[in-house]
């Protein structure tokens, strides 16, 4: 019997039942990445964290609307609400239109995700394409007595949203007292009520390139009313799933439950989700540190602290060796493992998709009789077939434990032994019966496919391969064996090998 579907819920600091608001429908919200430069592998982690969720609860049943925002305006250097606008830092570096800068970092991003396999979100909204939202949610929260203007920002207020009976920190357990302990604004010098007091509208100051009209003079919106804004539009007040790296649970995360427990009077979000950070060699990952790299520098090779090139599925299958709440390390070794295992995978879903089910040849025989006789040539190994049976199980049983796709690869890893079985001749399919061989071949490739999201990287036709595997085989009988040995060597410099076996000549990804 499957599992049900557990995730671990941030706010309730606990694995929970995943119990949707209206099943079979499901709700998603991711926030996405400020476009103002290249997206890094801590991002690139995040989302491949979601791209999982959307597509396991897309494999179970359930029809999800997935959303993940662009920010493209109202994200300040250092998070806070002071400082120049990221996008309009770089636009000036550049000397371009911001609206460039963002469509610039908007297609690397999306170019990434393709190299790495995921799936487009349902709806992908950008903050400036809602600031009539924005503007509007702004207007509700100083009629809700929660926010006020002050030199023409607005700033949510936190004492009052405490004062209706909410708690503020309750997703990052920070405690207000300590909050204000921690921040150093001067007294006197600042226009908020109280120093966590946070911009939902910001004025803009002249210099400021993005700016826009409102109610309270030229300004832009706060960096975290744009998520409530779009998660609200598209997923109602109250919604199943918010996603994001660790890093926004403060503030960003925080503020988004202000904003929507004041506007729409209920918690906006049942389930917060967050996966952990990236370290290189035991480090945090920091260009400060000088170990931050970038994945087109992952997928070149072209960084002093790689050893080689790890293509966009070698990096998907070693970030997914993790379990998404866990810290993931970096280094040479694990990605060398990482490239190994996922082409064992590979070598198996290509070996499973060519093979398929013959039942086995029954014997005739006379008795002493005289009389015909028929004898089952393979007799059906029941307990291969469960063993099959429980390792699909425990496949499940590892995804509905919060996404534990480090347990689920380890199944997978389990099923590669019967498909490699099967392939190398040492076990007949009729061993399997008919449907247990449909069970292997159909779960093994939904498993790496449709679920973990991993596919062939090849850099020849598969016409090519087979014409070349044609002219092996006719050197072979012909014994012309340097020429043989050419075709070796050419299959080699693909990072390809050629599998002679007595049953079958193939090709495969060298491992």
């Amino acid at each position: 019997m499957t599992q049900p579907l557990k995730i671990y819920n941030s706010l309730a600091r606990q694995k929970e039942l995943f119990q949707p608001l209206s099943p079979p429908h499901v709700g998603l919200y991711v926030c996405g990445p400020t476009v103002y430069n290249y997206v890094h592998l801590g991002n690139v982690r995040t989302f491949l964290t979601f791209d999982i969720l959307f597509r396991y609860l897309t494999h179970i049943g359930y029809k999800v609307r997935y959303v993940r925002n662009i920010t493209d305006v109202g994200h300040l250097v250092g998070d806070g609400d002071e400082g120049e606008d990221k996008i309009g830092r770089m636009a000036k570096l550049e000397k371009l239109e911001p609206m460039e800068i963002v469509q610039r970092y908007t297609n690397d991003f999306h170019q990434v995700l393709e190299q790495l396999n995921f799936r487009t979100p349902s709806i992908e909204p950008t903050a400036t394409g809602h600031l009539i939202e924005q503007i509007e949610a702004v207007k509700d929260l100083i009629d809700k007595g929660l926010a006020y203007e002050s030199n023409g920002s607005v700033y949510f207020d936190i004492n009052q949203y405490n004062a209706n009976g909410n708690n503020y920190g309750k997703l990052s357990g920070r405690v207000l007292e300590d909050l204000l302990t921690e921040t150093r604004e001067l007294e006197g010098t600042s226009e908020k009520r109280n120093p966590l007091d946070f911009a939902i509208w910001k004025k803009a100051a002249p210099e400021h390139i993005m700016q826009w009209e409102s109610p309270w003079g030229k300004g832009f919106p706060g960096w975290h009313l744009e998520c409530t804004c779009m998660s609200t539009k598209y997923l109602g007040k109250q919604f199943d799933i918010h996603g994001g790296g660790m890093d926004l649970k403060f503030p960003h995360h925080e503020c988004e439950i202000a904003q929507g427990t004041g506007l729409n009077g209920t918690e906006p979000v049942r389930y917060w989700m967050h996966s952990n950070m990236l370290t290189v060699n035991g480090q945090k990952m920091s260009k400060s540190l000088g170990n931050s790299f970038l994945p087109v520098e992952l997928f070149s090779g072209n960084h002093p602290l790689l050893e080689q090139a790890y293509s966009p599925m070698t990096s998907r299958f070693f970030m997914l060796q993790s379990q998404y709440r866990s810290t993931l390390d970096f280094s040479n070794d694990a990605l060398k493992g990482s490239q190994k295992a996922y082409k064992r995978i590979i070598n198996g879903l290509k070996a499973i998709k060519a093979l398929t089910y013959i039942p086995a040849e029954v014997e005739s025989s006379s008795n002493e009789a005289g009389l015909k006789v028929s004898t089952p040539g393979v007799t059906i190994d029941e307990k291969k077939v469960v063993d099959i049976q429980k390792t699909v199980q425990a496949f499940y049983d590892a995804m509905n434990d919060d996404l534990n796709t480090a347990v689920a690869i380890a199944q997978l890893f389990n099923l590669l032994k019967y498909v490699n079985m099967i392939y190398l001749n040492q076990l007949n399919p009729a061993a399997l019966g008919e449907e247990g061989f449909a069970l292997l071949k159909e779960k093994y490739i939904t498993f790496t496919e449709e679920i973990l999201g991993l596919k062939e990287e090849i850099t020849e036709s598969n016409a090519v391969l087979s014409g070349m595997l044609d002219l092996y085989r006719e050197y072979k009988s012909a014994q012309q064996y340097d020429k043989v040995d050419q075709i070796r060597s050419y299959f080699k410099a693909q990072n390809l090998v050629i599998r002679d076996m007595k049953h079958r000549i193939d090709w495969a990804y060298e491992e």
